[in-house]
């Protein structure tokens, strides 16, 4: 696993690397309650994703836009659905699986671990 020693300094590039992808987490974790701050996150990681190529953490990057990108089709999905009883089974299911991604993602996170590792 990808890991970071916890008592060796960040580089000032991982440290910004690891901030950008905490802010990501929160303002995607903000958005799971009030939907603008979902695409806010998205739009953070994608723009600072090429800041944190070779670092420990860019995996996250990756991790923070796939959880917007299947958790969007998904949501459409429910969406559509929701007039049979599936389309609310299906948002359910998204909701908890994003809430576990992003859990996971800020745990990895926080100890200096990448997020596949």
């Amino acid at each position: 696993m990808s890991t970071i020693d916890p008592t060796t300094p960040l580089s000032s590039y991982d440290s910004a690397a690891k901030q950008n992808a905490l802010i990501a987490y929160v303002l995607m974790g903000i958005g799971l309650f009030t939907g603008i701050f979902w695409f806010v996150g998205f739009i953070w990681a994608l723009i600072k994703k090429s800041d944190a190529e070779n670092s420990i953490f860019a995996d996250h990057y990756s991790n923070i836009i796939s959880v917007f990108i299947w958790g969007l089709v998904f949501s459409v999905i429910g969406f559509i659905t929701a007039f049979f009883i599936v389309g609310w089974f299906i948002l359910i299911g998204v909701f908890i699986w994003s809430i576990f991604k992003l859990v996971k993602g800020v745990a990895n996170l926080t100890s200096n671990k990448a997020y596949n590792g």
